[in-house]
């Protein structure tokens, strides 16, 4: 039975409040906190996003490192290992690697198809460097991995490449305070993705965890974490959505609760990117409002080194009023869900635009751009494929999206949410 929809709009207009979900982002991080901290932090506002349900499973799930007799066959040792399957979620097997070495257990930590060719190698090195004992199970520098816990420290010392994944950069920071020797961690490179590491490094603070940051070097001794809640913002990432929504319809007015101008996650930069495109933002009564406006599109070169996750959303939006920007920072997006960048050509070449790639500049192309009467979008198994190409649906009269509950990934209610706001959200069969 088919999963797509089948989404329509009668109106250019949207008005209304719309809840958004718990930042997937901050829950992870505060979810392994909190795991670490000995029932001294609490997290408030969990994120109902697919990948931090999932982490928030494995975490809860009771652990019992059974006694083994001295004489323990290995079939009985075989059987004590865990098998923790995290199916795609990203976040989760980069944290989790870290995490399980410090546990009084074994463990296969393992995901979805795609995960198993998402790679994983520089995180690995590093743990063990640090004194880890993890394997490869099957391709080495991927998932799966059997990772023993216990680890025992042999330095504090560690480098890792910037501009990989900040994802690898956090997951050792997380566990930083809990190493006997603490960690000092040497970033090579150009750090990509800046405001994640900061996030995760505030969040530490608010939980009790102090740290240095000299030129490029991290600092964490170990220490103990303070008792306190953290709450939860709202997802700016899932907010970036609206805003395009926003900036392509011929009038909106929008308020998102709980969304703060001094947020810890990234993603709320697309208030800055968004104001290109008319869309004003204006912070007030515990949330935003935007508002539309028309106005001529000026900015030519987008750099999202610091934000990868709203490219295809900015990208979708500027081939849908055929403004011809350039794009920089968009290297980690060949490693995403899927290769991001081949699914952006493949689904942008059905409406006429080239997303053209030169070393590490991208360009759009809209001279040849169209409007069909409908247009089926392949999602590739990544939930912002589906959702950054929502926002046509004011555009091109019919818009089919496969795999619809790819969302349920980061954002479970955006159906739903967009039928409040008067879209017309149909099942195939």
């Amino acid at each position: 039975m088919s999963n797509n929809i089948l989404l329509t709009m009668q109106r250019n207009s949207v008005k209304g409040t719309v809840n958004l979900t718990g930042s997937k982002s901050e829950c992870n991080r505060a979810l392994i906190i909190e795991a670490l901290s000995d029932g001294k932090v609490h997290v408030q506002n969990i994120s109902d996003a697919a990948d931090a349900v999932t982490l928030a499973s494995v975490l809860k799930s009771e652990v019992k490192s059974p006694e083994l007799k001295e004489n323990s066959d290995s079939r009985l040792k075989t059987e004590e290992l865990r098998l923790v399957n995290i199916g795609p979620a990203g976040t989760a097997m980069r944290f989790l690697t870290a995490y399980f070495t410090l546990q009084n257990e074994e463990v296969i930590l393992t995901g979805s198809a795609r995960m198993k060719q998402r790679p994983i190698g520089i995180l690995v090195d590093a743990l063990r460097k640090l004194g880890a004992i993890i394997e490869y199970e099957e391709q080495e520098g991927y998932p799966p991995l059997k990772i023993k816990g216990g680890l025992q420290q042999q330095t504090n010392k560690i480098n890792i490449k910037g501009d990989i994944s900040s994802q690898y950069i956090t997951a050792l920071l997380l566990i930083a305070a809990r190493l006997p020797m603490g960690l000092e961690l040497h970033i090579d490179g150009e750090l990509t993705s800046h405001p994640y590491v900061e996030m995760t490094l505030a969040m530490l603070e608010q939980a009790g965890i102090k740290h240095t940051w000299n030129d490029h070097i991290i600092a964490i001794l170990p220490q103990e974490f303070a008792a306190t809640v953290l709450p939860v913002e709202p997802d700016w990432s899932a907010a970036s959505y609206w805003y395009a929504i926003a900036a392509l319809a011929d009038e909106a007015e929008l308020f998102l609760p709980g969304l703060t101008q001094y947020s810890l996650q990234g993603d709320s930069v697309i208030t800055e990117i968004m104001a290109n495109f008319g869309i004003t933002s204006q912070f007030k009564d515990g949330g935003v409002y935007l508002k539309k406006e028309v106005k001529p599109i000026i900015r030519k070169i987008f750099d999202l080194k610091e934000c990868p996750d709203l490219a295809q959303t900015i990208i979708v939006v500027c081939a849908a009023v055929g403004h011809e920007a350039t794009f920089t920072g968009l290297e980690t997006l060949k490693i995403k869900e899927t290769d991001r960048i081949k699914a952006l050509q493949n689904e942008l070449a059905k409406i006429g635009v080239k997303l053209i790639e030169k070393g590490q500049i991208y360009k759009l192309d809209c001279s040849e751009k169209l409007i069909p009467e409908r247009m089926f979008v392949k999602t590739y198994e990544d939930h912002r494929m589906a959702m950054a190409f929502t926002p046509r649906a004011l555009i091109i009269p019919e818009l089919e999206i496969e795999d619809a509950m790819v969302v349920e990934k980061s954002y479970p209610a955006f159906w739903k949410d967009l039928e409040k706001m008067g879209f017309e959200v149909e099942a195939k069969k």
